[in-house]
Parts: structure tokens; sequence; C-alpha cells
């Protein structure tokens, strides 16, 4: 059986019942060289061979687990409690759907009731979404609140060039056909940079917390000039930071946005993440996706509904501000679970294992002959590396002996060529810390 079970003459029957006589009349809106790309794919496999290649495939990702890892940049190498993926392969959860019949999704509401809660804890914000799907859709969807709290008045979008670069070329590309100026990302602004930029035409300022480079940046007086200018501030937050840093909610953020990948999910080769996203309440009706609040039922029980839904897809049809209709519940989910089971203060000892054992390695390494740290700025779990050669070959000899090494911050920043940006968390013992600072010393020598 083919892959689409339709025959040749059942094909014809459908074109001819719509007007047209062949597949490629279907699609004249899209240009010619864009339709029906050639893709390069194996021939196909019986389930024997299939079963073999992904026993190859999964003995390799074993191998993976050999090595220490030192990257981060957005995503990041923490202890996953057990108990989180026993709860996510739990039935009723990994095999629910999203509950557009509430009344009967109770279990899954409660859930992205507490991660809710949970998330506006953390950013001390008055209100979070179900979720998005990643930290950059999350940002995206900050522009589009910012835009729509703006009006057609104000189009200019300051994004720090200093957040995650992968996040706003997200931006750019939701909002490349947006008439919006997006400015600031280019180039090496700094914080003052950026607040010189600001003026009636803008709608929001976006800054990372800490930033792309892992350093914690100074933002006691932002919120007053961003508000003095009628804008709206947006922090994208490392949320396990959180437990340690003044949450952004202090600092006078609008909207918080981030990726929570680091509370209890793991890496995955890219995911499947989770975006989270929360707001003040003077915004709340312009958020996108869903809110779960909580109620009473007519018994006077506690029961879980659907709160707002101003701009989902579904309810507003062609009226929707945003295409997101959906969330990420399973990702939720795990996030919720690991910040129960760690509790406040499992969430900030975690915290201040990175930051130690961040120090500690900065502060090695920056003795090594050839290498300097960037030590002006206080850092969380990342730092910038200034290496005696190019990244690419450093990574490739540090992977040789066991390493997975620092992100290359010259592919996106020209003027940090040969600066590496490395990570560090609880998950890197120091016999690793040591052995990667003396395997750093060797190359370099």
């Amino acid at each position: 059986m083919t892959y689409i079970p339709h025959t040749d003459a059942e094909r014809q029957q459908m074109l001819a019942a719509v007007g047209v006589t062949t597949m490629e009349d279907l699609f004249p809106d899209v240009p010619a060289k864009y339709r029906f790309p050639q893709l390069n794919i194996p021939a196909a496999l019986s389930e024997l061979e299939t079963a073999a290649e992904l026993l190859a495939l999964s003995e390799a990702n074993e191998h993976a687990q050999d090595f220490a890892v030192f990257r981060g940049a957005g995503a990041y190498h923490h202890f996953i409690p057990s108990v989180v993926n026993h709860m996510l392969l739990r039935g009723e959860f990994y095999t629910a759907y999203t509950p557009y019949q509430p009344e009967v999704s109770q279990g899954t509401l409660q859930a992205i009731f507490e991660y809710q809660s949970m998330i506006c804890a953390l950013t001390g914000m008055d209100a979070a979404n179900a979720s998005h799907y990643d930290g950059a859709t999350s940002l995206a969807e900050a522009v589009t609140v910012a835009l729509d709290v703006g009006r057609q008045k104000r189009r200019k979008i300051i994004l720090s060039p200093a957040i995650h670069p992968q996040y706003r070329a997200v931006v750019r590309t939701y909002h490349q056909g947006n008439d919006v100026q997006i400015v600031g990302d280019g180039g090496r602004a700094d914080l003052s940079d950026l607040i010189t930029m600001l003026d009636e035409n803008t709608a929001m300022l976006a800054v990372q917390y800490p930033n792309f480079f892992g350093q914690i940046d100074d933002y006691k007086t932002l919120a007053e000039k961003v508000h003095n200018a009628g804008a709206l501030l947006v922090f994208v937050a490392n949320p396990l930071a959180l437990a340690l840093l003044k949450s952004p909610g202090e600092l006078g953020a609008d909207i918080v946005v981030g990726e929570g990948q680091p509370l209890g999910i793991p890496l995955g080769y890219g995911g499947p993440y989770l975006g989270y996203f929360a707001i003040r309440n003077a915004y709340v009706r312009k958020i996108a996706g869903r809110i779960v609040g909580e109620t009473l039922d007519k018994n006077g029980k506690r029961a879980y509904v659907m709160t707002l839904r101003p701009r989902e897809q579904d309810i507003k049809r062609e009226k929707a501000s945003s295409n997101i209709c959906t969330n990420q519940g399973l990702m939720a989910l795990a996030a919720v679970v690991y910040m129960s089971v760690m509790g406040k203060q499992g969430l900030k000892q975690a915290a201040e294992l990175c930051y130690h054992k961040a120090h500690y390695a900065a502060q090695q390494i920056n003795s090594v002959p050839g290498y300097s740290v960037e030590l002006s700025k206080p850092f969380f779990h990342e730092f910038m590396v200034k290496c005696p050669l190019a990244i690419s070959d450093l990574n490739n000899a540090l992977l040789e002996r066991g390493f997975i090494g620092g992100y290359d911050l010259g592919a996106d920043y020209a003027h940090l060529k040969d600066h590496m940006l490395l990570c560090v968390t609880e998950m890197n013992s120091k016999d690793e810390i040591d052995a990667l600072v003396a395997a750093l010393k060797e190359i370099g020598s």
C-alpha cells in the first residue's frame, strides 16, 4: 500500500469534483519553483530493517551520555528527578489531547493551572498562559501583544542584541509582513544605546535576563525609562535563574517569556520544549493562547475551566490576532512536576550550584595561559572565554577527549570571533571541571 491509500482513479474523481484536472492546478498561488520539492530520502525499509536501524541509533545515543556537557546557549543539561518521567508516561497525561472540552479534562486543566501558578510565582507576574511551543515563539507572541496594545500608532520594537540570536530571528520571521520596525538587535548596542532608541513610536523593548552571554545586567531603572516612553518592557528570562535572582516583576516587567526546558525537560536533540508566557493583569486580555482558571461547580466543589481564550483561532476565527490555539501540555506537566518535587529550596539550591560551579570553572580557565574569561560583569551559569585558536578546532579537540565544548559566539557576533560561551550546571562535578581545564591547557599549548 502506498503512503496515501488512494488509487489514481480516486484522485481523478476528487480533482474533477473541485473543477481541476491535475494536482498542480490546486496550487496556482504558489510559485512553481517552490512546488513539490524533491526530497532526498532513502528507500522504504521493512519493519525488520527499520527496527535494526532504530536500535543502532539508540545505541549511538547511549554513547552520548559518556560526554561531559559544557554547552548551554538556550538548552541546558540539568538533573531531572525520576518522578518527572514516571508522571509523564501515565496514560491519562501522555495520550491526552488539547482540552477543547474542559469539563471532562479536569486532571489536565488542574496540571495547567498549577503550572501557571508556579510560573507567576517565579516571574512575579499576575497571570501566565498554558504555554507556547518554545521560548522563541513566546517572545514573538510578546511582540504581537505589544503591537496590539499600541494599536497602529506604535510599530517599533527594540530587541537587545544580547537576546538569543535565534529568538530574534524567529521574531523577524513572525513579523516580517506586519509593517513592524525591529531595531537594536544588530551590532554591539549596549543597554544605554537601547534606551536612546526609545521614542513615541516604540511599542516594546525586550532584554534577556541573564543575557545570552550569561551576564546579569543591571535593570533597576530600565522599567521607568521604558514606561515613560509609553512602551512595554519584556524580559526573556531563564526560569531556573529566577530562583536566585530578583524577579522580573520586581524590576517592572510587563511581560516575561522564556524557555521552560531547564524545568525538568531533557535536552532531547532540540525538543519538544516549553515556552512560558507571563503578563500583568492590565494586558491579560491580549495574551496569546489560553488561561486555565479555578472556580466552583454547581455542587460547590472546586473545578477548573478555560477562563480566558481571547485570541485563539477556534474562538475568534478570522479576527484572531494569533495563530496559537494549543499549548505544550505534556512539557508543562514536566515543569510543574519538577517544580513541585524540587520546591522553593530545591530550585534555589540547584541555581546556587550552577552559580558557584560556573564561577569556579571561570576562575580556573582564566588562569590558563592563552585563555581569558569575561569577568567584568556578574554572571549566572554561562560565561565567555576568549580562546587561542578557532572554536571549531577547539571543540573538535575537546570532543575527542570526551567533552561537549562551548557555543561558538563568532557565528552570530562578528566581534566575538574566537570567543566561546561555556555553561556549567549542577550536573558538572569538580572532577569534570578540572579535567576540562586540563584539556583546554593541553589543546591551547
